[in-house]
């Protein structure tokens, strides 16, 4: 037996209301039809015991005793036929056995045929109660038959019946015409059903294509324009509260998207504004500390060491401002230079620079035969390269193997850096590329200071994604995989 869940049920509401719709009128229909065909079946029998009341024993009781009809009246001299039906049989029974048996031929007073009857027959008509009742019986020589057995006078039960013939015919007849009625009934109802259902929901699709639409809208960032609105419907109904309450919905939604943005803006106006203003002072304090250490007298060892940090830590300040107003301009959707950009010698150089910076590491190259070229902005492509073997180198352990590779497919090139270090924390994946998200500690194990801002990673897709790429992350322990796609130049 097939599980339920494999049967093909209608997935669609107006599917489900107008299967369900003919499912019931079907099994109302069929219970009419059925107790119509079983009351004519009771009644059509109910008269065909009356007959037989009404005819009696006459029949059978002339195959008894010999009872020849008047002399006015056709008939053989086998039985009294008098007002007996064609086809009524009448039988005489002693013991378990049938004496006699005949049919009436064809109407009153026209003559008998004798039945005669097999064992089968014989044993079946002695199992009849005397009781005066009608029980259907069926006779392999004539049929279906309504009997009645009556006591005889002489210790014998006499047996009348009628033919099943005309009421089986009537209430087959019924059927057919119920079968017939049912299944026009069942495509009218279900074609004007299904043209019923559809227009009662109409409101509700049109709900769901408000709702198909709200849902392709770019929610994720940036300013969102205003979500459309389902049609208004009568507020007293199950279809036009759902509209309004989501139409409410929607207002909310848009409400909190614009304030979500208006301070998107605001923390985008500040970083900028922070990065730019932070940029003169930063300057100027490593300009101050450069002054000083080429000052030409003699400067204590711990005034010179405290000069050199000051200087090393306005470098490394310096660069993370450069960075946050990167940021910004992309965040603001500044235009990046579209130039032809030989990506094979971008990545010649920053592997070269790479070794230098890691001499403990292994550096691997695999390119493709052909040079990659690309569309887009030199200087930040390189900065893309740097910050990815700069996160492989950083994040590793010395002997560390990274191969970078380059290559096309599908019009991308693609650009990997792998790395057999010991991964990236399952947890920090899914942040890998916001902004802030420091993970050395999770792939070296070291306990001390980070080394870098959490901004590295963050650049390389907002750099890819504003080339038109995208950046993914494919990690696990002993392989970790940056893949970046970018679209090949046209010419």
């Amino acid at each position: 037996m097939p599980r339920l869940s494999r049967l093909p049920w209608p997935h669609t509401l107006r599917a489900r209301l107008t299967a369900g719709l003919v499912v019931l009128l079907a099994i109302s229909s069929a219970a009419v039809g059925v107790a119509a065909v079983v009351e004519l079946n009771g009644f059509l029998t109910g008269r065909l015991d009356q007959q037989l009341r009404e005819a009696g024993v006459r029949f059978p009781a002339s195959l008894e005793h010999g009872v020849t009809p008047p002399s006015d009246h056709d008939g053989d001299e086998d039985g009294d036929t008098r007002r007996q039906a064609a086809g009524t049989f009448g039988a005489r029974l002693v013991g378990d056995t049938v004496t006699n048996a005949a049919v009436v031929a064809s109407g009153s007073g026209t003559g008998t045929v004798t039945v005669r009857l097999g064992p089968r027959d014989q044993s079946r008509l002695a199992a009849l109660p005397a009781d005066g009742a009608g029980h259907t019986t069926d006779l392999a020589a004539l049929g279906d038959y309504r009997m009645m057995a009556t006591a005889g006078r002489d210790g014998d039960v006499l047996i009348t019946g009628l033919p099943m013939e005309p009421v089986e015919a009537a209430v087959h007849r019924l059927e057919l015409v119920a079968a017939v009625v049912l299944g026009a009934a069942l495509t009218v109802a279900g074609v004007a059903g299904a043209l019923w259902v559809r227009w009662s929901l109409r409101p509700l699709s049109s709900v769901a294509e408000t709702a198909t639409r709200v849902s392709e809208l770019p929610l994720s960032s940036g300013e969102v324009a205003p979500a459309p609105r389902a049609p208004e419907s009568d507020p007293r109904s199950e279809v036009g509260r759902v509209a309004g309450a989501f139409n409410a919905m929607l207002g909310h939604v848009e409400d909190a998207l614009t304030k979500r943005h208006a301070s998107e803006e605001r923390l985008r106006s500040f970083a900028a504004d922070a990065s730019h203003e932070l940029r003169t002072p930063v300057a100027s304090i490593r300009g101050h500390a450069e002054l000083a250490l080429l000052h030409p007298g003699p400067v204590p060892h711990e005034v010179a060491r405290a000069l050199e940090r000051i200087e090393a830590e306005a470098a490394r300040m310096g660069e993370v401002v450069d960075d946050l107003l990167l940021l910004a301009r992309l965040d603001a959707g500044r235009p990046l230079e579209r130039l032809p950009v030989d990506l094979t010698r971008l990545v010649l150089d920053a592997v070269t620079d790479a070794q230098a910076a890691g001499p403990g590491h292994r550096w691997t190259l695999e390119l493709a035969e052909e040079p990659v070229t690309v569309q887009g902005d030199t200087h930040r492509l390189h900065q893309v390269l740097a910050n990815l073997l700069a996160n492989a180198r950083l994040h590793t352990p010395p002997g560390t193997t990274v191969t970078v590779s380059l290559g096309t497919a599908d019009g991308t090139a693609v650009l990997k850096v792998h790395d057999d270090g010991p991964g990236v924390a399952p947890d920090v994946r899914p942040q890998v590329f916001e902004r802030f998200t420091r993970a050395d500690r999770r792939r070296t194990g070291d306990t001390g200071a980070g080394t870098g801002t959490g901004l590295g990673l963050s650049i390389v897709a907002a750099v890819a994604e504003a080339h038109g790429g995208t950046v993914t992350l494919d990690s696990a322990p002993g392989s970790t995989t940056f893949t970046v796609r970018l679209p090949l130049h046209a010419g």
